[in-house]
């Protein structure tokens, strides 16, 4: 087991299916532009190597697939079946829920019964704005359906001074009349906010500010977490619970046990680090030759963790599963 010396070690691998999205999100990508897929990215069967040699270089636990948005993959159905039987405790999926509908049968009949879902509003108008690409009704009628057959949903809004903090309160009593949990995402400093400082923080909206905004409509208490999670958990008592990422605010790093893996085949170990090391070259090679490489390569990753405070990056968040 590879350990730091504060403790930590990868339990939860992320893993970006794609870098395509149909959406093209204000806080994601400044241009407007559609991501697309990546002329390199892994097929389905080299993913499915590379989570089972990483189960066993890391002793990763937990397994969340994302992208760009994974449903959008046509190596989704296949990634599924190869990582059916690696004895995974838990494996979950993010999504912009645009697909969730058609896809759901896909996802239930592979097991997964646990999704977040982005979204920043309720109000379609402001959807168009801030996602720039596909429709609201298509994803609220995704997470009627996704509920209807028993999944465990949690929203994901992030919540932006001048697009969506008139959302913040219809958001999270959507949820809670749901039995979804919502989660709000402080403004994160990754690819063109990290370097437009000024524009990250005319949007940006912190953990007091949000908790004043909730309390004024609903008292609240916080609630337990495990050590490793990123959200901070608050329950309103007699309706449900609610939980806030604030990487700003309250950093998490001292306990962070996340692993990224791009669908190009590059280990992230922090997203607030420029490094990054390749695994791609050894999926082809025997066990006995990629694992004492992995391990080596995991070692670096690992070392790349910020020790107190979230600092961004320059990568985009999208390519490499938010």
């Amino acid at each position: 087991m590879i350990v730091d010396r504060q403790g930590r070690r990868f339990r939860n691998l992320r893993i970006s299916l794609t870098a395509a999205c149909n959406y093209a999100c204000t806080y994601c990508v400044p241009d407007g532009k559609r991501l697309v897929a990546a002329q390199d990215e892994l097929s389905a069967e080299a993913m499915g190597r590379a989570v089972a040699y990483l189960i066993e270089a890391a002793g990763i636990e937990r397994l969340r697939i994302t992208g760009g948005e994974p449903l959008v993959s046509p190596r989704l159905e296949p990634f599924l079946r190869v990582i059916a039987g690696l004895g995974l405790q838990d494996v979950s999926l993010t999504s912009n829920g645009q697909l969730l509908a058609r896809k759901l049968p896909v996802l239930l009949d592979a097991g997964i019964r646990r999704i977040n879902v982005s979204l920043d509003t309720l109000d379609a108008n402001a959807f168009g704005r801030i996602a720039r690409g596909g429709d609201l009704a298509s994803v609220l009628e995704g997470l009627e359906q996704a509920s209807a057959a028993g999944m465990r949903i949690k929203l994901n809004m992030v919540p932006l001074r001048d697009a969506n903090l008139d959302q913040v309160l219809p958001l999270l009593e959507y949820c809670l009349e749901r039995g979804f949990e919502l989660r709000f995402i402080e403004l994160m400093r990754m690819g063109h906010l990290a370097r437009d400082g000024a524009g990250f923080q005319r949007q940006f909206v912190g953990l007091a500010e949000l908790l004043e905004l909730i309390g004024e409509r609903h008292p609240f208490i916080q609630a337990e977490s495990a050590l490793d999670a990123t959200a901070m958990r608050y329950e309103i008592p007699g309706q449900g619970f609610f939980g806030v990422i604030a990487n700003e605010s309250v950093p998490f790093c001292r306990t962070c046990s996340r692993l990224r893996l791009s669908s190009t085949g590059w280990l992230h170990g922090c997203l607030s680090s420029g490094s990054r090391h390749y695994i791609g070259d050894l999926l082809d090679k025997p066990r006995h030759l990629a694992l004492p490489a992995m391990q080596r390569l995991l070692v670096k990753a690992l070392a790349d963790k910020q020790e107190l405070i979230f600092s961004g990056g320059a990568t985009v968040m999208k390519i490499i599963g938010g």
